[in-house]
């Protein structure tokens, strides 16, 4: 069905939804207190650790860090996408799921969706009509079912042929350069982006196409050109194969990341329908959170020159801080001179599967990688292994996996795992040092620590947000902190009945949500440990973090105000800001240089 899902709509949505009931069905809890536990679902464990808060509709391991709302549960646990899990809440609550058709945002995307949909049938009609096109695919082994259901094309050696067909108005040009598919020239009007190549349209997890790749038919360069970045093509989250795997596959137990478009369909050609790939960058932390939430297991795959290796590094690097205990990251090397393409056309699918289940898990190649950069026979290479282990160790979320790891990279170098744990906890004990007030702590990180503050609290009880006056310093604070927090606030006040887990899905697609989440976990926890905090408490409390803050900001707005009084002038309202701000200072004048030391 075409159309946004209407914000009010989850909004509702969350606010209906017992977490409990969501999750008790898939893992049994128990009643503990004012909430619920159960061994995780997301790893092994024989003591509970998995809290479930009916309260605030969040749930978190101790354990493993698995942690957000019943919709994210859904998506993690059963590998649902953000549309399936909504309609599978809104199935749970008796409810239709609408979508705004009259919208802006939504007639606007699907106009694009649209474009590119026309684009992708343009294609597959030329293919039928260019022999050159068809005998390349044919030579790789391709037959037309395969090229039908990944809807391969050809775009015709044409400076226009997409253009005639698409672009006949002002309106239609647009949107064909809005979804990169045609290029302005210098001089005025559009040509085509892609010519004489055989084309793979990218889907996205709902199966709209968002982009293209093409495979350039003879000499030319470059031989494979992407679409560039759209308004719905980000190179660094779209998976090419991701739609078709889902589709073939009902439970995917593994997902085999590889370089090329014709890797994964000459896979899939032979049988093995879980391929996917990245779109001509590196693996990414968005691309790694889509992986997993379809499989447990990725495997990466790659060539084992120099260059292979190389990225199957920067993968390891990336993939440090979705490393935990229930996720197995496994690398697989192929003999010099290959590609899954062709490997598989040579040796068949079941000698290709051996290869993938003999892939090296992520601790194995950790490990054998450092420690093929150093004499692991000497003290000193040894120690140069433990110190380039550190700062990746470090990235991984704390839990049972890190831990583990750790204990594998100190047996390695023959150090007590203890003593390398040790090593690692310096730097955020140095942390916890700071912000426990021994040692001294900067004017910015005061408020930092007031705003971190200000945000948990607000994570954990919306409704704080009703009533609250934004001091004007914090609203035109461009601390990206205060931007936060200033956001959070007005959406509890446009939004009244608004409850925590509805609040956070607010922020699911902003980079700035997993550390939403983290930061409320942190804040439950604190909270948990204070007995006896009346609402009213904690009301005043949230009042008094705000006016902390704007009193912070207070000289800098001054300032501000002064300089644009003597450039450009004030308004009323600012003259009279700036008188207040000035009557508070006089007032107060050593409260503003004490609040850092007592944040």
């Amino acid at each position: 069905m075409a159309g946004l899902i209407p914000q009010h709509f989850i909004d509702e949505l969350l606010t209906r939804t017992d977490i409990v009931e969501v999750i008790n069905s898939r893992a049994p809890l128990k009643k503990a207190g004012h909430e619920y536990k159960a061994c995780c679902p997301f790893h092994d464990e024989k003591t509970p650790s998995f809290t479930v808060s009916p309260g605030k509709q969040f749930y978190h391991c101790f354990g493993c860090g698995a942690h957000g709302t019943a919709l994210g549960f859904l998506m993690e646990h059963d590998h649902m996408s953000f549309v399936e899990a909504i309609e599978e809440l809104a199935s749970m609550n008796g409810l239709e799921v609408p979508r705004e058709e009259g919208a802006a945002p939504a007639r606007s995307n699907d106009d694009l969706y649209q474009v590119l949909g026309a684009a992708a049938d343009f294609y597959q009609s030329q293919l039928k009509d260019h022999a050159a096109a068809i005998a390349y695919l044919k030579g790789r082994g391709l037959t037309g079912q395969i090229a039908v259901e990944f809807c391969i094309g050809f775009a015709p050696d044409s400076w226009d042929a997409l253009l005639g067909k698409l672009g006949k108005d002002e309106d239609g040009q647009r949107r064909l350069h809005l979804t990169g598919m045609v290029i302005e020239r210098d001089g005025g009007g559009f040509y085509d982006r892609f010519r004489n190549r055989v084309m793979f349209p990218i889907r996205d997890t709902r199966g709209r196409f968002i982009g293209f790749g093409g495979r350039v038919l003879g000499e030319g360069e470059p031989k494979y050109l992407n679409s560039p970045e759209t308004p719905l093509f980000k190179k660094g989250e779209g998976l090419y194969g991701l739609y078709e795997a889902r589709q073939a596959l009902r439970d995917i137990p593994r997902l085999l990341v590889v370089e090329g478009y014709m890797d994964v369909v000459g896979l899939a050609q032979h049988g093995i329908r879980y391929g996917v790939a990245t779109l001509g960058t590196a693996t990414t932390v968005q691309h790694l959170k889509q992986l997993f939430r379809v499989s447990n297991q990725v495997v990466f795959c790659f060539d084992g020159d120099r260059a292979g290796r190389a990225a199957a590094w920067r993968a390891l690097e990336n993939a440090l801080p979705e490393m935990r205990e229930g996720r197995d990251i496994r690398f697989l090397f192929l003999p010099d001179g290959e590609d899954p393409d062709s490997l598989v056309r040579a040796e068949g699918r079941a000698a290709f599967e051996k290869r993938i289940d003999g892939a090296m898990p992520f601790s194995e190649y950790l490990v054998k990688n450092l420690s093929d950069q150093v004499d692991m026979d000497s003290v000193e290479g040894r120690a140069a292994m433990a110190e380039s282990a550190r700062p990746l160790l470090g990235r991984i979320p704390t839990g049972v996996y890190r831990e583990m790891l750790t204990q594998t990279v100190a047996d390695a170098v023959g150090m007590a795992p203890a003593a390398l744990a040790g090593v690692l906890s310096e730097e955020s004990q140095r942390v916890r040092t700071a912000r426990q007030g021994r040692t001294p702590v900067s004017r910015a990180e005061g408020r930092s620590t007031l705003a971190r503050r200000a945000i948990g609290h607000l994570l954990a009880n919306p409704h704080l947000a009703v009533g609250i006056d934004v001091p004007p310093a914090l609203a035109e604070s461009a601390q990206k902190g205060h931007q936060i927090l200033v956001e959070l606030i007005a959406q509890g006040q446009a939004t009244p009945g608004l409850n925590t887990a509805a609040l956070l899905e607010r922020w699911r697609e902003r980079p700035e949500g997993e550390h939403l989440q983290k930061l409320l976990h942190q804040r439950l926890d604190q909270l948990g440990q204070r007995k006896g905090f009346s609402p009213e408490g904690l009301k005043q409390e949230f009042k008094d973090l705000i006016t902390r803050i704007g009193s912070q900001l207070s000289p800098e707005r001054e300032r501000i105000l002064l300089a644009k009084m003597a450039d450009e002038g004030l308004s009323s309202e600012e003259k009279e800001e700036l008188r207040a701000l000035h009557v508070a200072r006089s007032e107060a004048p050593a409260e503003a240089g004490n609040e850092a030391s007592g944040a």
